[in-house]
């Protein structure tokens, strides 16, 4: 039988940016292994049904299915997050809405808004890093609020809750939030990059909004003033092209402070405006 060594070195994934990443995490993952074991024991020889079980993922992989959904779980901040194909995978670049949102929230305790939750991995994120606020994430579709309520029962944190909500129409009335936070939709329609890569397999409401990106973004802008509290601020992540854009939708709407963030690429990634507090 084939070592570890031996069957990691066969791998070809020609449709992959990272084949080796992504064939030693499988293989790890049909051990029940870390990517370490693989390391220190290169000789180890998994059993006909892993192999068997390896292969089956590595052909679904070929075919351009995302690891994370082949797996099951995504790493995101210092969480291991459940994920399936009802939601987005969470991004690393999405960690930065979570580095501005704890930059600029205080360290009080305060409400918290994470619009379009999906696996609730910005509202879990803040959760557990701030355990004084209370985080409320909402989705509109009903299979990604559960699985937001699994990943926090199953990390044990008390200070977040999940319902089910289209952005604002359904949330909880009487709440106003400090922060107010969402990953909304932010593809055109007409972008190449949808038939490309793992987003083939991504849900298409989760990424396509309008025809230039920014139909959730500009509903998200105008409807937030009634959920804020006198000086919340509203923090949107957004196309690495959208940042002049977003600025100016929060200026128009009366949001002050206006200004993006970048992400390590340099590209501006999070925009946000402070709503004024007379």
């Amino acid at each position: 039988m084939p070592s570890v060594a031996q069957l990691l070195s066969a791998v070809t994934l020609p449709a992959s940016a990272s084949p080796r990443l992504d064939a030693e995490l499988l293989l790890a993952h049909v051990l029940g292994k870390s990517r370490s074991f693989l390391m220190t024991w290169p000789e180890h020889q998994p059993s006909p049904a892993q192999q068997e079980a390896f292969e089956s993922l590595l052909a679904r992989r070929r075919a351009g299915e995302p690891v994370a959904y082949l797996l099951g779980y995504r790493g995101f901040w210092n969480l291991e997050l459940e994920v399936s194909p009802s939601t987005l995978i969470p991004r690393p670049d999405t960690e930065r809405l979570v580095e501005v949102a704890l930059q600029l929230g205080p360290q009080d305790p305060c409400r918290v808004l994470d619009l379009g939750t999906g696996t609730g991995a910005i509202a879990l994120a803040l959760a557990t890093e701030r355990p004084t606020w209370s985080v409320l994430g909402s989705d509109r579709i009903d299979a990604a609020v559960q699985l937001a309520e699994r990943n926090r029962q199953r990390l044990g944190i008390a200070n977040a809750r999940f319902v089910r909500s289209d952005w604002f129409a359904d949330l909880p009335a009487g709440g106003r939030y400090r922060l107010i936070l969402s990953n909304p939709p932010y593809v055109a329609e007409s972008d190449p990059h949808l038939d490309e890569g793992d987003v083939r397999f991504e849900p298409h409401s989760a990424l396509v909004s309008g025809a230039d990106g920014l139909a959730d973004i500009r509903k998200l802008v105008e409807q937030a003033p009634a959920w804020l509290v006198g000086g919340g601020w509203l923090l949107l992540e957004h196309g690495f092209e959208q940042g002049a854009a977003v600025r100016t939708l929060l200026t128009e709407r009366g949001f002050e402070q206006a200004q993006s963030w970048q992400d390590l690429a340099g590209h501006d990634r999070v925009s946000g405006g402070r709503w004024h507090a007379g």
